[in-house]
C-alpha cells in the first residue's frame, strides 16, 4: 500500500475521532454591516478565520451576488489557496491575500455594480467549511431635504431622502441652535424649540455626509424680541415730541407774521 495514501486515511480517521473542541474551524468577516464604499474608491473586506490546533486551511473563496431577487446569480471573484499568501482573482481590479489566518478582499474602483452580499468560504484540509457573509451598498449622496413643523408641540422636523450616514444641524436666523433654545432628538433630525411658546423666524437644516450637504428652511412668522419693544417704545415718544415741537413752531411762525401785518396796518393809518 502506498504510505502517502495510507498517512491521509489514516489522518482523515483521527480527525473523525477528535475531540469536538478541536475542531473549531470559523470565519468571520470583520467589516461593520451594512459597509458603505464611495464610488471610485477600493472596497476593503477582512476576514477573520479561527482554527483548531490540528486543523489548516486549504482553500479561501470570495463570491458575491445580489442583494435582491428570486434567483440570484453568484459571482466568484478571488480563490485562495491555503498554502500561500497569493490568490487568483478573476478580474483585474480584484486582489486578494491570506496571511495570518486572516483574509483579505480588495476592489479597485468600486462602482455601484459591486454592490450586493459578500461571502467567505474556508475549507479544512479535511473538507470542513465555514462560511461568512457581508452586504456592501453604495455610499449616497444627501439628496431632498425638507423641514416641517408642529406648530402645537413647537417642533420642526428635518427629512432626507436616502443619503448615507446623514448628519443634522440647526439654524436659526443664521446662528446655530444651542441647547437653551431647543432640544435636538430623533438623531438630529427633530427639533422642539423652547426660547419661545410659538415657532418664529426663519429654521434652517443642514443635512451632510463625506459627499456633501444640503438644506432647506422653514419659514414662520416674525420673532416678537424684547429689542424690538424697547426700540418701538423709545422712537414713538421722540416722533411725538418732533411733531409736537414742528406744530409750535408753525404756530408760532403765523402768529409772528400775523402781529407784524396788524403794526404795519397801524402805522399806515397814523401816517395817513
Amino acid at each position: 500500500m502506498d504510505p502517502q495514501y495510507f498517512l491521509s486515511w489514516k489522518a482523515a480517521l483521527l480527525f473523525l475521532l477528535m475531540p469536538r473542541g478541536l475542531r473549531c474551524l470559523s470565519v468571520r468577516i470583520l467589516n461593520q454591516e451594512p459597509f458603505h464604499v464611495i464610488p471610485g474608491s477600493s472596497l476593503v473586506l477582512k476576514a477573520r478565520i479561527e482554527l483548531g490546533p490540528l486543523e489548516e486551511v486549504s482553500q479561501v473563496t470570495w463570491e458575491r451576488e445580489p442583494e435582491t431577487g428570486i434567483d440570484p446569480e453568484r459571482v466568484t471573484l478571488a480563490s485562495c489557496p491555503g498554502g500561500g499568501p497569493e490568490c487568483a482573482g478573476t478580474r483585474p481590479n480584484v486582489r486578494a491575500s491570506v496571511e495570518q489566518q486572516e483574509a483579505t478582499l480588495q476592489i479597485n474602483g468600486y462602482g455601484e455594480a459591486e454592490s450586493g452580499v459578500y461571502g467567505v468560504s474556508v475549507t479544512d484540509h479535511a473538507g470542513a467549511t465555514a462560511t461568512a457573509q457581508c452586504i456592501v451598498r453604495t455610499y449616497e449622496a444627501v439628496h431632498h431635504v425638507s423641514v416641517s413643523v408642529n406648530v402645537s408641540h413647537s417642533t420642526l422636523v428635518c427629512s432626507e431622502a436616502w443619503g448615507t450616514e446623514p448628519r443634522f444641524s440647526w439654524f436659526h436666523e443664521r446662528v446655530a441652535v444651542t441647547e437653551a433654545a431647543g432640544r435636538v432628538s430623533g438623531g438630529g433630525a427633530t427639533l422642539v424649540w423652547t426660547e419661545t411658546p410659538v415657532v418664529c423666524g426663519h429654521f434652517t437644516c443642514t443635512v451632510s455626509n463625506k459627499l456633501g450637504h444640503s438644506s432647506a428652511t422653514y419659514t414662520a412668522a416674525p420673532c416678537e424680541t424684547e429689542g424690538r419693544g424697547t426700540t418701538a417704545a423709545v422712537v414713538c415718544p421722540v416722533l411725538l415730541l418732533l411733531l409736537g415741537g414742528g406744530l409750535a413752531f408753525v404756530l408760532w411762525r403765523r402768529h409772528r407774521h400775523g402781529n407784524r401785518g396788524e403794526r404795519l396796518h397801524e402805522h399806515l393809518d397814523d401816517t395817513v
